[in-house]
C-alpha cells in the first residue's frame, strides 16, 4: 500500500483547509483527529475523492507516512502540543519530523525542540497566518527550529504557502529552536498595532468629523490604492459598506468590547525582558483591555461628561493628514518590531534575515501590505540596519508626515478622541531622535532613594558613581541594575 508524503493531526477548520492545500499542491496526506468522528466526517466530505486518508490511531497515522515522517500538528496551544509530542515521541524513528504550525509560545517551542531533538528526532515549530482563508489558498509561514528538519520540508512548506506578485514563496527557513514562532508573534504584535491605528482612524472620522459609514468606505478605498494598500485597509474598506439582509451597517450593531488571544500581550512581554520601547503594540493591548470594560465606560461617561464638539475646519485636509499620520504611525509600528527581532535575535543567537522576514510577510498573511516591500528594500540596502527610521526613505517619509502627524493628535486630543497607538507613535518618534532624555534626572532620583549609582557625561561609560545627596546617606551604594 502506498504511504503518504506527509501528516497532520487537528482537524478543525485551519487544518482541514491547510490539508486540501497540501493535496492540491500534489502531495498525498494521511489525517488524525483526537475525536474519531471528524475524521470520518472529513475524509467522506471535503476530502471525499481525493488523495487524502484517515486514521482512527496514532499507530496506523504514523505508519502510513513515508520516511522521514513529517507530522504536522494543528492543535491548541500548549498542554495538547505535549500530549500529542509525548504520544509521539515512541512512534516514530531517529530524523523523523514533528512539526508544530499553532500559536505556540516562543519559549515552549526552544523547549520542546530540545526534548525532540534528544530523542533522535527532529523538530519544527512554525508560524502560520493567514486564518482560514490563508490555510486553504496560501499562507505566510514562518519555520523554525531543527536546521537539519529544513531541507525535508522545504519543498512542501514553499509551495503550499502565499506567493509574491513577483512569484517569490512567502516562506524561508527562520532559526533555530524557536525563532519561527517569535517572529510569528511578533507579526501578531504588529498586527495588534496595524488594527487600533485604523480603527482610532475611524474613530476621529466617525466621531471627530461626524461622517457616515459610506463616506469612510470611500475615503478607505482611495487610501487602498496608494502607499497604505493592505489586507487590513482593504477589510476595512469593505466592512463599512457591508449591510445585513434589513440594510442596517453590521459594523454599527456589533458590542465594541474586543476579544484576544494572547499573542499580543506575549510580544510585550517580550520586548520588556529584552528592555526594548515597543510602546505602540503596548498602547494596542491596553487599547483592547480598556474596550473590554464596558460597563464601567458606559457607568464612567455618565459621570464624566462635557464631550468636545465635532472636529472643525476643513474636512478633506484633515483627512489627508489622518492619511499621513497613519502611515507615520504604522512605519514605527513596524521600526519597533524589528528592534526587538533584533534585540532576541541577540540574546538567542538566532542569525535572522529581516529582509526575508519582511518578504515572508509580503503575502497570505493578516498584515500583508505593499509597505512591506519597502521594509524588505531597506534592508537588502544595509543588512545590519539598526533601526528602520535609520532607512533614508523611512526617515523621509516620518518627517514628511511630521506636520500633519502632530495635528491629527493634537485635534483629536482637544477634541477628545482617544488616539493612544498614533500619540505614543509620536512619542517614540520624538525620544527616539532626541539627543538628550530626562534620563538623568531620573538616575539621580534612583540614587538619592536607593543608592543605585549614576554614569557621568564626563567619564568613560560603565563607570559608576554615588552621591550622598542629604549629607547623612553615606557612600556605601547598592547594586546597580538595568532594564
Amino acid at each position: 500500500m502506498a504511504k503518504q508524503d506527509v501528516g497532520l493531526i487537528g482537524l478543525a477548520v485551519m487544518g482541514e483547509n491547510l490539508v486540501l492545500n497540501m493535496e492540491s499542491k500534489g502531495f498525498s496526506v494521511a489525517v488524525f483527529n483526537r475525536t474519531i468522528e471528524k475524521v470520518d466526517a472529513f475524509v467522506n466530505g471535503r476530502a471525499k475523492g481525493k488523495n487524502i486518508a484517515g486514521y482512527h490511531s496514532l499507530q496506523e497515522f504514523v505508519a502510513a507516512l513515508n520516511r522521514p515522517r513529517k507530522v504536522i500538528m494543528l492543535v491548541k496551544a500548549g498542554e495538547a502540543v505535549d500530549d500529542f509530542i509525548n504520544q509521539l515521541i515512541p512512534l516514530l524513528e531517529p530524523g523523523d519530523i514533528i512539526i508544530d504550525g499553532g500559536n505556540s509560545h516562543f519559549p515552549d517551542t526552544i523547549r520542546r525542540t530540545a526534548l525532540v531533538e534528544s530523542k533522535g528526532l527532529l523538530y519544527i515549530g512554525t508560524g502560520v497566518s493567514g486564518g482560514e482563508e490563508g490555510a486553504l489558498k496560501g499562507p505566510s509561514m514562518m519555520p523554525g527550529g531543527s536546521p537539519a528538519a529544513w531541507p525535508h520540508v522545504k519543498n512542501i512548506f514553499q509551495k503550499i504557502c502565499a506567493q509574491t506578485e513577483e512569484g517569490e514563496p512567502c516562506c524561508e527557513w527562520v532559526g533555530e529552536n524557536g525563532a519561527g514562532h517569535f517572529v510569528k508573534m511578533v507579526h501578531n504584535g504588529i498586527e495588534y498595532g496595524d488594527m487600533q491605528m485604523i480603527c482610532e482612524v475611524y474613530q476621529i472620522m466617525k466621531q471627530g468629523l461626524g461622517m457616515t459609514n459610506e463616506e469612510m468606505h470611500e475615503v478607505f478605498k482611495a487610501w487602498n490604492e496608494a502607499e497604505l494598500k493592505s489586507y487590513l485597509i482593504e477589510i476595512t474598506r469593505d466592512i463599512l459598506a457591508y449591510k445585513d439582509e434589513q440594510g442596517q451597517a453590521v459594523v454599527d450593531l456589533i458590542l465594541d468590547t474586543a476579544g484576544q488571544k494572547g499573542t499580543g500581550k506575549w510580544t510585550v512581554l517580550a520586548a520588556l525582558d529584552e528592555g526594548q520601547p515597543l510602546t505602540l503594540i503596548g498602547e494596542a493591548v491596553f487599547a483592547r483591555c480598556l474596550s473590554a470594560i464596558k460597563e464601567e465606560r458606559v457607568a464612567a461617561s455618565k459621570v464624566l461628561k462635557g464631550r468636545p464638539k465635532k472636529i472643525r475646519g476643513d474636512k478633506q485636509a484633515m483627512l489627508e493628514d489622518l492619511r499621513r499620520a497613519l502611515y507615520a504611525s504604522k512605519i514605527i509600528s513596524y521600526a519597533q518590531g524589528f528592534q526587538l527581532m533584533r534585540s532576541a535575535a541577540k540574546t538567542y543567537k538566532w542569525n535572522l534575515n529581516y529582509g526575508g522576514i519582511a518578504l515572508m510577510w509580503r503575502g497570505g498573511c493578516i498584515i500583508r501590505s505593499m509597505f512591506l516591500g519597502k521594509i524588505k528594500e531597506a534592508y537588502v540596502r544595509k543588512p545590519d540596519l539598526t533601526n528602520l527610521l535609520l532607512d533614508p526613505f523611512f526617515a523621509d517619509a516620518v518627517l514628511k508626515a511630521d506636520k500633519s502627524w502632530r495635528s491629527v493628535v493634537v485635534k483629536a486630543t482637544k477634541y477628545g478622541v482617544p488616539v493612544p497607538t498614533m500619540s505614543s507613535a509620536l512619542a517614540f518618534f520624538d525620544g527616539y531622535r532626541c539627543k538628550r532624555l530626562p534620563a538623568n534626572l531620573l538616575q539621580a532620583q534612583r540614587d538619592y532613594f536607593g543608592a543605585h549609582t549614576y554614569e557621568r557625561v564626563d567619564k568613560k561609560r560603565g563607570e559608576v558613581f554615588h552621591t550622598n545627596w542629604t549629607g547623612h546617606g553615606g557612600t556605601t551604594s547598592a547594586s546597580t541594575y538595568t532594564v
